[in-house]
């Protein structure tokens, strides 16, 4: 049976800024509830009923909106007077539950902290007992996030997940009230979108022979050949999935280097002037390749090609930003080709940093005319970056203060904090430790906007997102070990307003996560125990990085 026991109010993660908890017995959730939505909360309509309506067994049959039946509805509804996220929850006899949202997607993170209002179970795919009420404390709630961007960047180039474990992790942003997913698609060790007009990028880019197993100085393999795409469709799937849960999707291809998948497949994109690029293979180590794209027509004619498709794919509803990653690309290659050189003397360009500040301008302005906004990490602020481009500030806070005092837009990933691949404790049983020792209080005292930037340069700050490089990760239960429970820190900094970062309430955070864990455990998310891995998470004898400090490159 259901117990008839309110949950508390204040187990919430992200932490509401208000919360008036009046006691127990506000509403009871039943087979006679059903929702009320106004025109545009449709979505949070259909969520609820396929979330809390399976976890309980109920049909949340559509219902009306008057007074008579206001105690058994939950109603949604909008008020533009509120903030664009913001939502405000209220529960209670004869009232019911009613959220109310600035915009269809703050009813959406209302009706993600009335899931958590409702206890565990309501985090269940299917009733765990006989049928029956579950209740609601009366409560009034007013919440709405600090930034715009609270994002989650997933790498499957170097790990493929499969389309229904991305969609499971739209699902946990979701539950976390993140709104940004950065899909990591392109990289050396595999090419992950099916681009037609390109069909070698899948049908031999997304396929290595073995790989490194373990950090990259280890010598073990798995000799297990690796790889995987989505096909136009499972991105169109995946697109609409995150859309239906107000979740923007950032595409990354990455250019100039990061590229040796796709010269592998392609061997023309290659700088064939200096290396034979005929027998290059997909990527099987990790680290930086010194395989990058030639800075030709050829490649410019082709990228765009890719683009064209990407476009079509990720819409501009949905997508408005296109990020094309610009990070560790080694000029060795362009130092020796003539076709580089003679690129540079045409263009009047210094060095190859402006060649590659070029090749990423072309793209900004190709993708300024089709209405997107280019954003890449912070080395494309060498060689001069593209009025309009933003910024994805990943080698600590400099590139993205520097970006944000320029008068571009900025979101903070720094490694040193929110690098989930990173291990999460010094212990010698972590599976494959690599990076710095980032524990889940590091995690919740990291702060996006570093102390003296001018107004005007905070203004410029989107916002945050944490990143997870898959090469340490090889599959689904690795990526959950990594990301959680960090991500719940993480989510609560990126929504709340929270004090200073050594003023934080950390023993608050962790008494509230007691509650969580066991929502995680309903979710299924395999995340790192308060007490360190279970005997299954292990992964004795591989070589990771143990010192800390060390640069965390894999």
């Amino acid at each position: 049976m259901h117990h008839l026991v309110p949950a508390p109010v204040r187990t919430h993660i992200p932490a509401p800024p208000h919360t008036d908890d009046q006691g127990p017995n506000g509403f009871l959730l039943g087979p006679s509830t059903t929702i009320s939505a106004q025109p545009g909360t449709e979505t949070t309509e259909r969520w609820l009923r396929a979330t809390v309506g399976a976890a309980y067994g109920l049909p949340l049959a559509p219902g009306p909106a008057d007074a008579e039946r206001a105690g058994h509805t939950v109603r949604l509804r909008l008020d533009p007077a509120l903030e664009p996220e913001g939502y405000r929850l209220r529960t209670g006899p004869g009232l019911g539950v009613e959220i109310t949202g600035g915009s269809p997607a703050g009813v959406f993170w209302g009706a993600q902290t009335l899931r958590q209002l409702l206890g565990p179970e309501a985090f269940r795919s299917a009733p765990v007992g006989p049928g029956g009420p579950s209740a609601l404390p009366v409560a009034e709630i007013e919440d709405s996030p600090r930034f715009p961007w609270r994002g989650l960047m997933l790498d499957v180039s170097r790990h493929f997940l499969p389309k229904d474990d991305v969609l499971r992790y739209l699902d946990l942003l979701a539950a976390h009230k993140l709104n940004v997913f950065h899909f990591h698609l392109t990289d050396d060790q595999g090419w992950r979108v099916e681009i037609r007009r390109h069909p070698r990028l899948t049908e031999a880019g997304a396929w290595r022979a073995r790989t490194k197993y373990g950090h990259r100085a280890s010598d073990l393999w798995d000799e297990t050949p690796h790889g995987g795409y989505y096909t136009q469709d499972d991105i169109r799937e995946i697109v609409a999935y995150a859309a239906a849960r107000h979740i923007q999707v950032v595409p990354e291809i990455d250019i100039p280097g990061h590229s040796q998948a796709a010269i592998s497949a392609y061997p023309e994109l290659g700088n064939t002037d200096v290396i034979d690029t005929s027998t290059l293979p997909v990527w099987d180590n990790w680290g930086v390749s010194p395989n990058v794209l030639a800075p030709t027509d050829t490649v410019l004619r082709f990228y765009e090609g890719v683009f064209e498709e990407i476009l079509d794919l990720f819409p501009a509803d949905t997508s408005p930003f296109i990020h094309v990653g610009g990070d560790e690309c080694p000029k060795d290659q362009w130092k020796e080709s003539a076709t580089a050189q003679a690129r540079i003397a045409e263009l009047g360009l210094a060095d190859e940093k402006e060649l590659q500040s070029w090749f990423i301008r072309h793209f900004d302005s190709w993708l300024s005319a089709r209405g997107r906004r280019l954003i890449g990490w912070d080395e494309i602020l060498e060689g001069g970056l593209a009025e309009g481009a933003a910024v994805s500030s990943w080698r600590g806070y400099a590139g993205g203060v520097a970006a944000a005092e320029a008068g571009h837009d900025v979101v903070m990933c720094p490694e040193q904090q929110v690098y989930l691949d990173h291990r999460q404790h010094g212990g010698t049983d972590e599976p494959m430790p690599i990076g710095y020792v980032r524990t889940l209080e590091d995690v919740y005292r990291f702060e996006p906007v570093p102390p003296g930037l001018s107004d005007a340069a905070v203004r410029h700050i989107l916002g945050t997102q944490a990143n997870v490089w898959t090469e340490v990760m090889q599959n689904r239960a690795r990526v959950d070990y990594q990301v959680f429970p960090r991500l719940a820190a993480f989510a609560e900094v990126a929504w709340s307003r929270l004090p200073a970062p050594a003023e934080r309430d950390f023993a608050g955070f962790e008494r509230r996560m007691a509650s969580h864990y066991a929502r995680l455990d309903a979710l299924g998310v395999g995340y790192r125990p308060p007490g360190g891995p279970l005997p299954g998470q292990l992964r004795p004898g591989v070589l990771g990085r143990p010192i800390e400090g060390t640069p965390p490159n894999v």
